[in-house]
């Protein structure tokens, strides 16, 4: 919920209000101004990694696992948060946990597991994408984030949200036809397509992803702090580094590891910054994911990464020079406004809840007098 005339800002959650320390504490301003800061983290580490990964691709870099394995290699960033911010004591709901710790530790591990699986799908995608291409059908996400949302985690479908779908899917539709799609050298016909069923299914995974996470919040931990949220983040990013290392050196991709930093064509010292920066900005993005759910909302932060990978093709323009046609022009318009009606949507959301509050408010004052 975004603060309006409060000076406060003060978490609703259900029926029960909560101020969620420090939260509770801040001013309007300097909650945008929060707001503000993760929007920039997450904008801009997913852009940069994006950028990067096509970057590593583009100049003798193969190994898709290692692609992979960049992804998520750099949870240990997110101790840093964890330990200088100070998480509220007081969870945002009474109930307690109704799994054991057990149950919660193998929810992370399956987790895990998918996210790995998830991150493979986008490594593929982006070797055989540009990476204009690629965000375009990654914008796909917040599409099958509506559908998933519905059936998982009940939320209503309304005209507003099938028009985003619709949109979104007619995007990623141009996308798959466009015979004068730029593909990285060397790239044939047959991979370009099995790079687009790569990125198209890692979207829909990631939907899934984020529905699953909002379940676990909701049925199993039942609680979503700051700290909490980290928690779920770098449990879950350490078991998919897991996973991924494993395909590494199961697939023999690590034996081609040392040929590929002597022929990568910017040196090798560039191959190992390229990784390092790689995994950095995808934690970037992950403080930006984080910081982003515990301030406002999991529904929030997905529209916001969306938005980001709508704005990728212009930074792949800018760096790249990608091929920006008319084809692929009409598909970033489409997905852009998908995304503006979907956020509208929540906007039109949000103000029911705020009216149900005030109504809420108006009639206990009017019936206290009664009481008394």
């Amino acid at each position: 919920m975004l603060p309006d005339e409060e000076d406060s800002v003060v978490v609703n959650n259900g029926t029960t209000q909560l101020s969620l320390l420090p939260l509770a504490k801040l001013k309007r301003w300097q909650w945008w101004l929060l707001v503000a800061f993760n929007v920039s983290f997450l904008i801009i580490g997913q852009i940069a990694a994006v950028l990067l990964g096509r970057f590593y691709y583009d100049h003798g870099g193969n190994s898709k696992w290692m692609a992979t394995l960049v992804q998520t290699i750099g949870f240990p960033i997110l101790f840093i948060p964890y330990i200088i911010i100070p998480s509220s004591k007081q969870s945002s709901s009474t109930s307690a946990p109704s799994f054991s710790l057990p149950v919660i530790f193998v929810i992370y591990i399956v987790v895990g597991a998918l996210i790995a699986g998830d991150n493979m799908l986008y490594s593929v995608g982006l070797l055989y994408l540009s990476a204009s291409t690629y965000s375009l059908i990654c914008a796909t996400q917040l599409g099958f984030n509506a559908i998933f949302s519905y059936f998982i985690n009940s939320q209503k479908f309304t005209a507003l949200i099938f028009n985003s779908v619709v949109n979104l899917s007619l995007s990623a539709a141009l996308i798959a036809t466009n015979d004068d799609s730029d593909k990285p050298s060397g790239v044939t016909k047959g991979k370009y397509i099995l790079g687009f069923i790569a990125t198209l299914s890692a979207s829909a995974l990631y939907s899934l992803l984020l529905s699953i996470m909002q379940l676990t919040f909701q049925k199993v931990i039942k609680k979503e702090t700051f700290s909490v949220v980290l928690e779920l983040q770098i449990y879950t990013s350490f078991f998919a580094t897991c996973v991924s290392t494993v395909g590494l050196f199961a697939s023999g991709e690590w034996r081609t590891l040392s040929g590929e930093m002597d022929s990568f064509s910017k040196g090798g010292l560039a191959y190992v910054m390229t990784l390092v920066w790689t995994a950095v900005a995808w934690q970037v993005c992950s403080v930006g994911v984080v910081g982003l759910i515990f301030v406002v909302s999991s529904l929030f932060s997905n529209v916001i990464s969306t938005l980001s990978l709508a704005l990728t093709p212009l930074a792949a323009v800018a760096v790249f020079h990608d091929n920006m046609n008319s084809v692929k022009i009409i598909a970033m318009l489409l997905g852009i406004w998908g995304f503006c009606t979907y956020i509208y949507q929540n906007y039109l959301d949000d103000l029911a809840d705020k009216r149900k509050q005030t109504d809420a408010t108006v009639l206990s004052e009017a019936s206290s007098p009664l009481l008394d």
